[in-house]
């Protein structure tokens, strides 16, 4: 699999990037860049993987990325077959408050957004009862342009500066200081494993994507990650399990288990509730209420 750069540069021809994507899958590979990034997903479903955490994504969510926090938006597998007809359509806006903009997010009035921004590099979710009015403000940016684009920019920002209780998308911060070559041997071992979750995965076979000895990779993925490898693919299985137990892609629990690349059904009730804390019956049962 062909390494692309891990820091992908953005155009600079304007303050505030919007970008409109139509296309069959979402980019995949790992990376990032120097501005913020917020994403709305007007159709999709997927993985994020955010620094060394992962969520799922749906049609109609918006998630905010911080600068510089290595990030990948992963299509579901379906998206990927051949003929298959789908499609994924977003909305980003793309900004940098030390670029262009520093002049105005230095502004006494400027103060808590910039904060804001600052103290919440690891990104976030949108929350759900949110949704509608960032989704129409973002529309309005989209839309707009010169001096109504910058003042409904910075109404967006106001709105969300405001906004209490966001969940981190990542609980680490070791990725800010990554150097691109480090990062592009972690994105090497990360799309590699993304791709091939569903297959027997050997230590010898991931270790070759970084070039190094089965003995120093282990050293440098837990010292890059702070997990093991088993512990990392293990997350990557159950998350795309837990994707097919509330979608009813599958017919059972045996058969999401052993597509997702577990070798027993045991082992993957243990990894299952070990990871969400349930058992994959009871997530199901959790998920089915909720939508109720």
């Amino acid at each position: 699999m062909k390494v692309l750069p891990f820091t992908i540069p953005v155009p600079h021809d304007h303050s505030i990037i919007v970008q409109e994507e139509v296309l069959p899958h979402f980019y995949t590979y790992l990376h990032r860049h120097a501005e913020t990034q917020i994403t709305w997903i007007q159709k999709g479903e997927g993985t994020l993987l955010a620094d060394n955490n992962m969520h799922v994504f749906r049609e109609g969510e918006i998630y905010v990325i911080g600068a510089n926090l290595p990030h990948l938006f992963k299509s579901d597998p379906a998206y990927f077959q051949p003929d298959s007809g789908k499609e994924v359509r977003t909305v980003t806006i793309f900004f940098n408050p030390s670029g262009k903009l520093s002049a105005l997010f230095n502004l006494p009035e400027m103060k808590a957004v910039k904060a804001f921004i600052t103290q919440n590099q690891s990104g976030f979710k949108i929350p759900d009862s949110m949704y509608t009015d960032i989704a129409g403000r973002l529309a309005a940016i989209q839309h707009a342009n010169g001096a109504e684009q910058l003042y409904s920019f910075i109404e967006l920002l106001n709105i969300l500066s405001t906004t209490d209780n966001l969940q981190p998308l990542s609980s680490g911060s070791y990725a800010f200081s990554m150097t691109d070559p480090e990062g592009m041997r972690i994105a090497s071992v990360y799309n590699y494993i993304m791709q091939n979750y569903s297959s027997a995965l050997t230590l010898e076979d991931v270790a070759m994507q970084a070039h190094l000895t089965p003995t120093a990779f282990c050293r440098y993925f837990k010292k890059h990650t702070r997990h093991t490898l088993v512990n990392f693919v293990n997350k990557v299985r159950v998350n795309e399990a837990c994707k097919m137990l509330v979608n009813g892609s599958a017919k059972s629990i045996a058969t999401i288990a052993y597509s997702c690349g577990f070798n027993s059904i045991t082992n993957f009730n243990y990894v299952f509730k070990s990871i969400t804390g349930v058992s994959p019956r009871d997530y199901v049962h959790s998920y089915a209420n909720t939508i109720e």
